[in-house]
């Protein structure tokens, strides 16, 4: 009787170690550089957009469970608009997530007249996307901002002028790592 008490009660200890880090929050130092985007998330680049007129380059970023999954700001800007979607759960790293998958989307205006588009979506896992944020509130490069549960995936909408630091594959921590520059 006393092994199978051992067990579950192992069993316990670590789910709930494992459910403590993913909620983890590490502090984070963004760079002091002017004129430079950080990543909004920790995980790994899966995707990087062609240039478009309409909306510039998409930058996507694939968190699996073991990142952490904290959403920062990519710079000093206010917050213009945030919308929300409802959508499908697919697994956030295939491609038709950022397209069909529930998400929400923060638009970030700077000083500059610069706009970005930080998109959270949901993956198979996640369920469940936090936003702290309103419209008029204003961020600094680095600052949490959200979070999504479990394995998700965040798409950066940069403007055309931007010029891409990172390249698929690369692994990037949230509110550190130089994604562009202006």
């Amino acid at each position: 009787m006393a092994v199978g008490w051992f067990a579950a009660g192992t069993a316990l200890l670590v789910a709930a170690a494992a459910v403590a880090a993913f909620f983890r929050d590490p502090e984070r130092v963004p760079p002091d550089a002017e004129g430079v985007v950080v990543s909004p998330a920790d995980g790994k680049v899966v995707d990087i957009g062609e240039p478009s007129d309409a909306e510039g380059r998409r930058l996507s970023i694939f968190l699996s469970p073991l990142d952490v999954h904290i959403n920062r700001a990519p710079m000093n800007g206010r917050v213009s608009d945030v919308s929300y979607r409802a959508g499908h759960f697919f697994a956030a790293y295939k491609g038709k997530a950022s397209d069909e998958n529930e998400r929400n989307a923060v638009e970030l205006l700077d000083e500059a007249g610069r706009r970005l588009r930080i998109v959270q979506i949901a993956g198979f896992l996640a369920r469940r996307i936090v936003c702290y944020v309103n419209p008029g509130d204003s961020l600094r490069k680095g600052q949490r901002f959200g979070m999504i549960m479990f394995g998700s995936r965040v798409d950066l909408h940069l403007p055309g002028d931007a010029e891409i630091e990172v390249a698929p594959g690369q692994r990037v921590r949230g509110g550190e790592t130089i994604v562009a520059r202006f």
